[in-house]
């Protein structure tokens, strides 16, 4: 997990130029550097200034160590391979009026690619929530009896919501890492 140090350095700034650009002082980052562990805003204006998600400059929580308790091994940091998981996310556009199919495709390809970690499932959870509720927003569009222009219009604008979705999630995979439009749960 790199510091606040390394990440400044990886993207070759000064501790000035960080803290002219994320708006932070530049004591505040000499202390984090120091070992302050950074909090709510200051944790969020340095992460957004270094274009990393906020979990990398946050320590991990390390649970004490009692010799009674059995402990589980600590897993492995999660390796995602992210041009994978672009691929996965725009693979549900080739069956974007088929809503089953628009999940099956993600699915198939976090097993053939074994990109079994949160981004690649949060891509899948998303592509169902989104199958489960077009049908619901279509079934009141009808019952609200507006007449087939309506129905129509209805029908393009679900559609295109799941297509603006995949493809902001896309763009937002290959700028920040992350995805623009995700749960705060998972589905699978």
């Amino acid at each position: 997990m790199p510091t606040l140090k390394t990440a400044r350095e990886q993207k070759n700034l000064t501790q000035e130029e960080l803290s002219e650009k994320s708006k932070i002082s530049v004591r505040t980052i000499q202390r984090i550097e120091a070992g302050t562990e950074p909090k709510g805003h200051t944790l969020r204006a340095l992460a957004q200034a270094l274009e990393i998600d906020e979990s990398l400059l946050q320590s991990p929580v390390i649970p004490p160590q009692d010799e009674d308790i059995h402990r589980e091994p600590l897993k492995e940091a999660e390796a995602v391979n992210y041009t994978s998981a672009k691929m996965m996310n725009l693979s549900s556009l080739l069956f974007v009026v088929l809503p089953p199919l628009n999940i099956l495709a993600p699915f198939l390809l976090m097993f053939i690619l074994k990109q079994r970690n949160s981004l690649t499932k949060q891509i899948i959870s998303l592509q169902m929530f989104w199958t489960a509720m077009a049908p619901i927003v279509f079934m009141l569009g009808i019952f609200l009896k507006l007449g087939r222009q309506f129905t129509l219009v209805l029908m393009i604008i679900i559609v295109l919501s799941n297509v603006v979705m995949i493809l902001r999630n896309a763009s937002e995979i290959d700028r920040k890492k992350k995805l623009y439009f995700k749960l705060k749960f998972s589905m699978i």
